[in-house]
């Protein structure tokens, strides 16, 4: 059958045809674009990898062997511990009082020499200053007569003892120089008592007035109240030495901890101006409280080798106060903190993994980790602050 178009039919045509392709490109075009051409996939997963081709791990740092040991990294495993439940009080240091001496001159005299300065570190027996004393200048002349008068007396007992034995002399005379010479004796004694509570022995080859200062024990000059040419009485305080190799820490006890820091209980002291810490024995707890403080006053013995622990430093003492089991512990040293959130690194094959854990109780030494971690588990215990830098510098490279 023919059919005849007129002229308007035909170009309705052509326009209703037109727009039905330009509707099946579109829809098409659409319905493809979600799927990239293969060479943009690749190029997408690439991203995921590093340059030696490996599938990179977010928190994993890569180290070998060596460059662990070279970085000071020390693993641990992760282990059941005790964590302690301490107090914590603040106290001072003071000197040793039972190693700390006010040295006197015990006589009255001039001052012909000074031998020892402040902060001096001084032995035993070392003289510290020399003074003229009159006193004592009486003291030893009394001596080397008393002396002398021995020396005769024994030789007048000796000789009437030989005649009375001889029949020559009388009993009466051998008695009598036989109580002389116990006199004499006696009369020595007491002299040479006389010298050795002055601190002082017999001149020697100096001369008799002459008075040796001494130390009574090893230690440091602490204080100096002396000078030259200076006139002193027997009760002077000249010097004060104290032996700095033991210290003491004090500190104020309220009394609801009194059942905790008890004699002969041990203490962790930290000093408060810098990063120091020392273990020390409680050696003695105030029996009676401040009426004002309603505290006892303690006091912890500390072993000051260094001299580290100066007198009238502040510090903070802790002291146990009771103990419980943790199922799962670290060294405190491990934690780090990346992204506001504690973790451990922890050891793989690669290297480390820096694992988010949530944390228990601490004691300073052992921290319990209740969630993010088991026992058994390898971690870095020392150098962790090393790998966290290391963590840092990697994830600052990859945001470049």
């Amino acid at each position: 059958m023919n059919i005849t178009l007129n002229k308007k039919q035909a170009i309705a045509i052509a326009s209703i045809a037109a727009t039905g392709i330009v509707l099946a490109i579109l829809i098409l075009g659409t319905g493809t674009s979600k799927t990239p051409p293969p060479a943009v996939k690749a190029e997408a997963h690439a991203e995921k990898k590093d340059e030696h081709g490996h599938e990179e791990v977010e928190g994993r740092l890569e180290l070998t062997a060596a460059q662990s040991r070279a970085a000071g990294v020390v693993t641990a495993t992760a282990a059941p511990g005790r964590i302690k439940t301490t107090i914590a009080l603040p106290g001072e240091i003071r000197f040793n009082e039972d190693r700390t001496a006010h040295v006197v001159p015990r006589l009255a005299g001039v001052v012909e020499a000074v031998q020892a300065d402040l902060g001096q570190l001084v032995k035993k027996g070392q003289i510290l200053a020399v003074i003229a004393s009159t006193e004592l200048s009486e003291q030893r002349s009394a001596l080397l007569s008393a002396q002398r008068r021995l020396s005769l007396a024994r030789s007048t007992y000796e000789r009437e003892e030989k005649l009375w034995r001889e029949k020559i002399s009388a009993e009466q005379d051998y008695l009598q120089a036989q109580q002389t010479w116990r006199e004499a004796e006696i009369a020595v004694h007491n002299a040479q008592q006389k010298l050795s509570a002055l601190g002082a022995g017999a001149s020697g080859k100096g001369p008799l007035n002459r008075y040796d200062i001494r130390a009574p024990f090893d230690g440091m000059v602490l204080e100096k109240h002396i000078t030259l040419g200076e006139a002193v009485k027997e009760d002077a305080n000249i010097f004060v030495i104290s032996d700095l190799s033991t210290v003491w820490a004090e500190i104020a006890v309220p009394a609801k901890d009194l059942a905790t820091v008890r004699m002969g209980g041990k203490a962790k002291v930290k000093a408060s101006a810098f990063d120091a810490s020392a273990q020390g024995t409680i050696t003695y707890v105030g029996a009676l409280l401040g009426e004002q403080t309603r505290t006892a006053k303690a006091r912890i013995s500390l072993l000051n080798p260094d001299m580290a622990w100066r007198p009238g430093l502040f510090v903070t003492v802790e002291v146990v106060s009771g103990e419980a089991d943790a199922p799962v512990t670290v060294l405190s040293t491990a934690i780090q903190t990346v992204e506001d959130k504690p973790v451990v690194f922890v050891q793989v094959k690669e290297g480390y993994q820096a694992t988010p854990v949530v944390l228990g109780r601490s004691d300073g030494t052992l921290t319990h980790i209740k969630q993010g971690l088991a026992a058994g588990t390898p971690y870095a215990a020392q150098g962790s602050f090393v790998l966290k830098s290391e963590l840092g510098k990697d994830s600052a490279g990859h945001e470049h």
